[in-house]
């Protein structure tokens, strides 16, 4: 196995241990207005030489508004997760400025990636919001909670993907929301193990419960973001592609159309190497 692969190895397992207490969505209640992440704008990443360092990942952790989220937030801090993790990424990136990891209690259901700081914030009222998701599918409060977790995981590295766009000034010639699922997919799948499998099967339910709870009105067809329902057939895609005998049930149980299933493996392929060749250059030598 080469250096580089080992580094991109460190990456996912770093990320992992962060997102063991955060989630993300794209969307929020159906009856609510969208969240809306702050557009990315070009930062001097476009002139940055890889082989050089000027950053560091770094951690703010806001103090909470309310009692509400007050368990989770001691959580958090008392396992040191986000100092852990920032350091074991600043062990196997080169960043060309620093990068906040924040956990915020924002006033509303969202988690996005901030240019301007550059930042990731993860929102304590988004993790609530899809622990209600998954209960209201009938799942104990155990398993939501899990579930919750999983899918976590997920939309963490869709932001962090973001971020990943915009630091490195990365060439997408496409929908940049949809670069991020399929690059939290390819994370989660090639170097998550069952860990990221179950992220990316816990943010496929969400998105599909999601999509339920409401039609989609004019402003969310004309936005950015693709559809939760599109999101969650894509996710399973992802899957399928990466391993169609091991996930052939998902074609078996009807799950995921056959006629789309036939196109599923060229687009892992494409996915997966696409995001390998692009991160390469930023991994420490």
């Amino acid at each position: 196995m080469s250096k580089h692969a080992v580094n991109l190895g460190w990456v996912c397992c770093i990320l992992l241990l962060v997102t063991a207490c955060v989630w993300r969505s794209d969307r929020e209640d159906p009856v609510s207005k969208k969240p809306v992440s702050a557009p990315t704008t070009e930062t001097p990443a476009s002139n940055y030489i890889p082989d050089e360092d000027h950053g560091d990942f770094k951690v703010d952790h806001q103090q909470l508004k309310t009692a509400k989220f007050t368990r989770i937030d001691a959580k958090i801090r008392d396992s040191k997760l986000l100092e852990k993790a920032a350091d074991k990424l600043n062990a196997a990136l080169t960043l060309p400025r620093d990068v906040i990891l924040r956990t915020a209690e924002c006033g509303r259901v969202n988690a996005f990636y901030t240019p301007k700081e550059p930042s990731v914030t993860v929102c304590f009222e988004l993790m609530d919001h899809y622990y209600q998701v998954f209960r209201s599918s009938g799942e104990s409060s155990d398993e939501a909670y899990n579930q919750m977790f999983d899918a976590v995981r997920f939309v963490y590295l869709h932001e962090v993907g973001h971020a990943l766009v915009d630091l490195y000034a990365l060439p997408i010639t496409g929908n940049e929301e949809d670069a991020a699922d399929r690059c939290s997919a390819y994370i989660n799948i090639e170097y998550l193990g069952k860990d990221g499998v179950d992220a990316v099967l816990a943010a496929a339910k969400a998105f599909a419960l999601d999509g339920k709870r409401g039609n989609a009105n004019r402003l969310d067809l004309a936005d950015e973001h693709l559809l939760q329902e599109q999101r969650y057939y894509n996710s399973l895609c992802m899957l399928y592609g990466s391993d169609t005998t091991k996930y052939q049930y998902l074609v078996t149980d009807k799950i995921l159309p056959s006629e789309r299933a036939a196109r599923c493996q060229a687009e892992y392929t494409r996915s997966r190497n696409s995001w390998a060749q692009l991160l390469e250059p930023y991994l420490r030598k």
